[in-house]
Parts: structure tokens; sequence; C-alpha cells
């Protein structure tokens, strides 16, 4: 199975439309969306049946049993991160302020204060024709690289006999990307001609080149900024990236997100642009 994993470095540049169109045009068996901290993949997916859903464990975060607490407050003073708050007679965690660190479970004098596993998120698995690994990261939670792994290892268990699979990943240079990155076959970066847009591409070829895997590059919405998408295929031909395409401004892309369908469904500019890149992506990984 290849494992072509799909990024940009902000978002909005048309990274997760790109995936969806890939997941069309190449009938892929094996989908998984790494965006854990803002998935949307499913939004233009076909999936039918309910997912099944499991809690995701990550660090503990610490628990009052407040039939044993007797509102000393000596947590409350030793906690640094300000996340114990009194209220009436009794101490209660603040649940996004909580670190896990557990000195409250030290000082506690009652004993009234343990460690807990916390559900730091969910994970859903699709399984039709084709299987479809997502998952949504809890706010204030820091495991989205376990996470993004997690997604990954359960497409790959229930996946069938697949040549491809598409992996739509999360903006950025952060860890869901890091850990969407290590065990794929290939990377594509959808750019935006802008200068930030450039800046970001040198840092997402910068972290795919860390685990030694192989990039390529798009534009998306060229025809917005031709200057710096000309200085973004020059970029490329020096540092030997291939450069697979530019995909113009399409207000049928609007349409087709507005509708929660792939632009791949429609007839348009845009959708023979990115066909083009998907053939051109599609030679490169099957070397």
């Amino acid at each position: 199975m290849k494992r072509l994993l799909i990024l940009s470095g902000k978002g909005g540049t048309g990274k997760t439309t790109t995936a969806a169109a890939f997941i069309r045009f190449a009938r892929a068996k094996a989908i998984a969306d790494c965006d854990v901290d803002a998935p949307n993949l499913h939004l233009v997916t076909s999936m039918k049946t309910e997912p099944e859903c499991s809690d995701f464990i990550g660090s503990e975060k610490a628990c009052i049993q407040e039939s044993l607490c007797s509102g000393c407050g000596i947590c409350m003073e030793h906690c640094r991160f300000d996340a114990i708050e009194k209220t009436g007679t009794v101490c209660r965690i603040r649940e996004y302020s909580c670190e896990g660190c557990g000195v409250c479970t030290h000082v506690c004098p009652a004993q009234a204060v343990s460690m807990k596993p916390d559900v730091a998120g969910t994970l859903a698995l699709y399984r039709e024709d084709t299987v479809f690994s997502t998952a949504s990261l809890k706010m204030g939670r820091g495991n989205s690289g376990k996470l993004v792994t997690a997604v990954k290892l359960a497409m790959l268990k229930a996946a069938p006999e697949t040549e491809l699979a598409v992996i739509d990943g999360s903006p950025g240079i952060g860890c869901p990307v890091i850990s969407s990155v290590s065990g794929t076959d290939l990377v594509l970066i959808v750019a935006e001609p802008s200068l930030s847009g450039l800046s970001d591409l040198k840092r997402l070829i910068q972290t795919a080149e860390t685990f030694q895997t192989r990039t390529a590059v798009c534009v998306n919405k060229w025809d917005i900024s031709p200057e710096i998408t000309a200085s973004i295929e020059q970029f490329c031909r020096e540092h030997t990236i291939d450069f697979v395409g530019k995909i113009p401004y399409d207000k049928a892309a609007s349409s087709a997100i507005n509708a929660g369908v792939s632009i791949a469904d429609f007839d348009c500019p845009a959708r023979d642009a990115l066909y083009e890149v998907f053939c051109s992506t599609m030679k490169i990984i099957q070397k």
C-alpha cells in the first residue's frame, strides 16, 4: 500500500479540497483525516453508516472526591497552574487548566485527590467499501501527535488490500504534521501563491526531509499571483522537488464546498487542473 499525505503550510489553502478530489479520482479504499484539531474530510465523503467510535486516552488529570474534601485549600496553594478552585466548602478541578502534574495528590491531607485517565478525544472508524479513519481532539488537550498515530494505525489495520491510501493532514508543521509524515511514501504540499505561502512551503519541505520523505508541490489559486507562483516553481527546480501542477482560482470550488461534495464531481477548470495534478502525483508515488 502506497501512502499519500496531503499537507499545507496554513489553513484555507485547499488541502482538504485537494484530498477529497484525489479520493474520488483514485477511488481510494483507505482514507484518513489526520487533522484531529479540526477534522472536516467527513463533510465531503459519502459514508452512510455510523462509525465505530472509541475514546482516546491521553495523559492523566487530577480528580477530587468531594465526599473526602475538607476544603482546606492546601491543593490550591500548591497548584502552579491555577487549576483548582473552591466552590462552597469543597475544592474542584478546572478541567482545562489541569496539566496532570500530580502535586495536589501529594499535598492533600485528606487524600481526596487522585489521578484519573483523561479522555482526550474520540476516534471514529467507518467500515464500508472504503475504510475511513478520523478523530477529534478535545479542546485544550495536548496529545494531538499520539492521536494522529492512532488514526493512521486504525486505518492500516482495517483497510482492505489496496494500492493507495490518501491521508488528509493538518496545516502547519506542528506535532500532528510530524506524526502524519512518519511512514508515508509521498507528501504532496498544497501551496498558496503568497509570500507567507512560500515561507510555509519551505518549512514543510524541511520537515519532510527530516523523515527522508519525498515531497511534491502544487499551487492552488495560482493565477491570484503568477509572480509568486513562478517563484515557487523556481524554488522547486533549484531544490530538485517535483512540481506537479497549478490549479486556477475557480468559484466552482466554493460551490462544491458549500454543497458538501468533492470538486471532482464538478465540470470546471479547477477540476481539470486537479486531475492533471493527480495524474502527475500518481506517476511519482508509483516509482
